[in-house]
């Protein structure tokens, strides 16, 4: 398979996939940073076979200085694969209410966890509505899985690196927008500004309504963004689920090396002793 296809499924593809002898697991991981839980979304309809797990409690930790929302604890995490039915060496499908972000974030800890086989539903369940596809009320209740959790197969980001990343040889992308960015603007942390040295690529950049660009659209895009070759690159938003984005669209440029900064704005700020770029 193309990298494309190793990291993304479309919808008629997973619809196939699905109706095999053994198909992949599927996981249903809508939320929102306000409003309705994603629960509720779920519980109107969802992919038949699909299981929920929540972003705020399965996969991040809670908050706290670390950030909004940091990594999870490795035993919790398990324990909500393994009651979804995770199975390892066994291939995941994840899906979000179609902007991709909380899909990314999904897919990133299932990779920081130890378990590559991960797509996502290229679209999420728009695109699945849009082909016309059959949806369920159904809740169903899958065979406990049986995946361990092995932390530290993805690169993260800790406060110091990213200060490091942002002043020396790489590159650390701030993806909020641009208002965020240049401190005009903070509608969620309690101090507007970023990280000294970091460089602005938006996440509209990158993405569209859910969906990706062609790989070497997304190389071109990174590049004009100071991304090059061989010089590390990281990325950070608000609480590390927009970055999660980020850094699967570098995945899907060639760069598997991206890092993230799980923590990003939120837990920088939450040392007042560091400092804040404005601009």
């Amino acid at each position: 398979m193309s990298g494309t296809e190793e990291l993304l499924v479309e919808a008629g593809r997973l619809a196939a996939e699905l109706d095999a002898a053994d198909p992949p697991t599927l996981l249903d991981v809508r939320w929102r940073l306000v409003g309705p839980p994603g629960r509720d979304d779920y519980a109107a309809g969802h992919l038949p076979g699909a299981s929920f797990v929540d972003l705020d409690t399965a996969w991040c930790g809670p908050p706290g200085p670390e950030g909004r929302h940091p990594l999870p604890a490795p035993a919790a995490l398990q324990g909500a694969l393994r009651a979804a039915g995770v199975r390892a060496g066994h291939p995941v499908v994840v899906y979000d209410g179609g902007d991709g972000m909380s899909a990314a974030r999904a897919w990133w800890t299932l990779r920081w966890a130890g378990h590559p086989q991960v797509r996502l539903l290229h679209g999420g369940y728009p695109a699945w509505l849009a082909a016309g596809l059959p949806v369920s009320t159904e809740v169903p209740t899958p065979a406990e899985g049986d995946v361990t959790v092995r932390p530290g197969a993805l690169p993260v980001l800790d406060a110091t690196a990213a200060a490091r990343l942002a002043t020396g040889d790489g590159v650390l992308l701030d993806v909020r927008a641009a208002p965020r960015y240049r401190g005009e603007h903070e509608p969620v942390d309690p101090v507007a500004g970023h990280v000294p040295g970091a460089v602005n690529l938006p996440a509209s950049g990158y993405v569209t309504d859910g969906r990706f660009p062609a790989a070497e659209v997304l190389r071109d895009r990174f590049a004009a963004a100071g991304v090059v070759d061989g010089a590390p690159v990281g990325a950070y938003c608000g609480s590390g689920v927009t970055a999660a984005q980020a850094v699967l669209a570098l995945h899907l440029a060639g760069r598997a090396d991206a890092a993230l900064y799980v923590g990003s704005w939120s837990n920088w700020v939450a040392d007042p002793q560091r400092p804040v770029a404005r601009s």
